[in-house]
């Protein structure tokens, strides 16, 4: 098998095949049966975070780009939005007629639209609430991709970008892609500077109120759990301060989110998460 050779689907099938990728399989939600990989999906502290930063939004209408599976196009459907998926792809395994299958089986109502993030197929001011989960970074063209965002997002809407890939410098990005689980196969992965995300979203016109580092939601460092987070911020704070004041820290909301703030600000590692939620002004 030549590198960079298969498809996505086929890529996606192979780490299914792997005995010792399982775990992986799981956690990116490659899992079969797919209905019981998009409730797990929407039962998980990754979405109760999303859906609490979106509390105000919810429901809404929604256009899911590059929604893969479908997994956040359930979790979005079964919290009452009307959603529409964004998915060149046509695989069942991976794409549009993964959706499909998944509406049919669930029977939560998505729409499914096969295009392109670049050239969105809706007009001006159509949706409330424009998400996308790791997929900036597989734009072609990330300005452009942002403007189709803003413009088809209502004044006072909502774009929210997750779990994005960041480099701290372009020499970076082939560190990151050499350890990346599928990329030597089908090589469609990529990864932006943090300001090449930030500019790309305000210059389509958004006014970018959070960028949400790797360690300060678990939006971003799912699969570990906020129980994970919280024992090593223990393990940290036991060492320095003793066990009786870390307990209390612990308890702090403030101090979580500082530290969590802190863990982000130290972590430079190629590939490390970040989250964007932007409004359109």
């Amino acid at each position: 098998m030549s590198d960079k050779t298969l498809t996505w689907e086929e890529s996606v099938e192979w780490l299914r095949n792997q005995p010792d990728k399982q775990e992986v399989v799981r956690n990116c939600y490659y899992d079969d049966p797919l209905l019981d990989a998009a409730e797990r999906f929407s039962k998980g502290e990754e979405w109760q975070a999303l859906k609490h930063l979106l509390t105000d939004y919810i429901p809404g209408h929604v256009l899911d780009i590059g929604a893969g599976r479908g997994i956040s196009s359930y979790a979005f459907a079964k919290a009452g939005c009307s959603v529409v998926s964004l998915e060149p792809n046509s695989s069942s395994l991976v794409g549009a007629g993964a959706i499909r299958s998944l509406s049919e089986e669930s029977g939560l109502p998505i729409q499914v639209v096969q295009e392109y993030g670049e050239s969105l197929p809706f007009p001006d001011g159509t949706f409330d609430i424009v998400y996308g989960r790791a997929v900036l970074h597989h734009a072609q063209d990330l300005p452009a991709f942002c403007k189709e965002a803003n413009r088809v997002l209502k004044i006072g809407g909502v774009f929210v970008s997750t779990r994005e890939h960041v480099v701290s410098k372009k020499e970076d990005l082939e560190e990151f892609l050499e350890g990346h689980a599928l990329h030597h196969l089908y090589g469609g992965e990529h990864a932006y500077l943090l300001n090449e995300y930030t500019h790309a979203i305000r210059n389509a016109g958004f006014r970018l109120q959070k960028a949400i580092g790797p360690m300060e939601s678990v939006i971003n460092y799912a699969p570990l759990t906020q129980s994970g987070f919280d024992g090593m911020m223990s393990y940290t704070l036991n060492r320095r301060v003793g066990k009786r004041i870390a307990n209390r820290m612990i308890e702090s909301r403030l101090i979580r989110r500082l530290y969590g703030l802190y863990l982000s600000k130290q972590s430079d590692a190629p590939g490390r998460h970040y989250s964007f939620l932007a409004m359109k002004k």
